[in-house]
């Protein structure tokens, strides 16, 4: 991973805009994104005793990838359709995957949850990652495929390699290069882990420009 073009991303990116996030120019766009309330919405909707009840469960799953600014309308539509697809059984099954992926072994949550979805070709980076994302925005990461191929490229990550379908190994990997890129920038870009992939995207874009 090349460091020095990640400071060369900050700078250009503070240099446009000094105050970071809380740069005027970019208030319009946080106030969009607001994702303190989606947070304080999952945290509260989907509690570990919640998973009792495996209807609920998958009812505000949903909830969250349909408010959710980050997820295709397109994609929440095929997953509203899938949810209403599914017997008794089916329900159960998912809900137990997505409770491994978020109270238990996450490994095999995510990996489970990437299998059951794959039979509804929804088995997608932004839906497998965004709840995961707004039950601790400061730990886990959204998984944007073209932001993601992009910082790849840009900062040049040798060791792993992009693919459509998501894969936990690739998650794990590509996080750890994320944590260690988080601390070599001002903390004002780092404060939240979608915002941070997001400063990348736009720091690029600009750099590519010139």
């Amino acid at each position: 991973m090349n460091i020095d073009k990640l400071k060369e991303l900050e700078a250009e990116f503070l240099y446009q805009y000094p105050k970071g996030f809380e740069d005027s120019h970019f208030f319009p766009t946080m106030k969009k994104f607001n994702p303190e309330k989606l947070e304080f919405f999952t945290k509260d909707n989907l509690r570990k005793e919640d998973f009792s009840n495996p209807n609920l469960v998958l009812e505000n799953y949903f909830k969250v990838i349909q408010k959710s600014v980050l997820v295709s309308l397109f994609d929440k539509l095929k997953f509203k359709d899938m949810l209403s697809s599914l017997n008794s059984y089916e329900k159960d099954m998912l809900s137990i995957e997505i409770y491994e992926l978020l109270y238990g072994n996450k490994k095999e949550g995510f990996e489970g949850l990437v299998e059951f979805l794959s039979q509804y070709n929804l088995a997608k980076w932004t839906i497998v990652s965004v709840v995961p994302y707004y039950m601790d925005r400061q730990k886990n990461y959204f998984i944007k495929p073209t932001t993601t191929k992009n910082i790849i490229k840009y900062l040049e990550i040798k060791d792993i390699v992009y693919k459509p379908k998501p894969s936990y190994e690739f998650y794990k990997i590509y996080s750890d290069y994320l944590d260690v890129m988080k601390k070599n920038v001002n903390r004002s870009l780092s404060f939240d882990n979608a915002a941070f992939t997001g400063f990348l995207k736009i720091a690029i874009e600009i750099c590519n420009e010139d």
